[in-house]
């Protein structure tokens, strides 16, 4: 069986719409779907030669990535699919700032104790957080992000890639034959990129 481990920060709207395609493509491929934890932040630690808006955009960053590590850390990894979504949902379509009141929203929307928004503003996790980080970019590159998607087969071989970035998602076969062919040019020994300008939002406002 092949499987597929994706590495997300919440609030990255591209990662966002890879995962939502991704749970399109277990609908119409056998694709079980784990989901793990990077951070943006983290990622962008000290560089310079960041544009304002985006340096401000990341301040409140780790929050929402270290209440889902303690979520994962007390409850298992297999919680982080049902929260990524509640949190999700709140951020990119319900336009919920970032804060407490987010957090324990969409804790107590998938059954998760509450008290864990405490983990946004203490660094306990944070050693967790970076192994996550860690091992979801090492075999794509630190200089990418999220989305980050590890391929399993069913031969035990492993490819990794950073992408797709997509909009607006795929759904149902058109999830599919993404899928495909995403599976195709990333199996592919020395294929590294394939690119073109992007002239859609991630998320389309109303």
């Amino acid at each position: 069986m092949t499987t597929a481990d994706m590495w997300f920060d919440p609030r990255c709207p591209w990662a966002w719409n890879a995962s939502r395609w991704l749970l399109e493509v277990a609908r119409v491929r056998d694709v079980p779907i784990r989901f793990h934890v990077m951070s943006l932040s983290l990622l962008n630690e000290g560089r310079e030669d960041l544009e304002e808006w985006y340096r401000e955009w990341l301040k409140p960053g780790l929050g929402p990535v270290r209440v889902c590590v303690s979520a994962a850390q007390k409850y298992g990894p297999e919680v982080l699919g049902d929260l990524y979504t509640a949190l999700g949902e709140r951020i990119h379509h319900g336009r919920v700032p970032v804060g407490r009141e987010l957090y324990t929203a969409a804790l107590g929307e998938v059954g998760l104790s509450v008290d864990l928004a405490d983990a946004a503003d203490t660094t306990d996790h944070d050693e967790a957080l970076l192994a996550s980080h860690r091992a979801g970019l090492a075999p794509v590159g630190e200089d990418l992000g999220t989305p980050t998607i590890h391929v399993t087969g069913a031969d035990g071989r492993t490819h990794a890639f950073f992408g797709p970035v997509v909009a607006p998602i795929p759904r149902g076969e058109d999830a599919g034959r993404l899928w495909d062919g995403v599976l195709l040019v990333s199996g592919t020994d020395g294929f590294f990129e394939l690119k073109r300008g992007r002239t859609r939002r991630p998320i389309e406002r109303a």
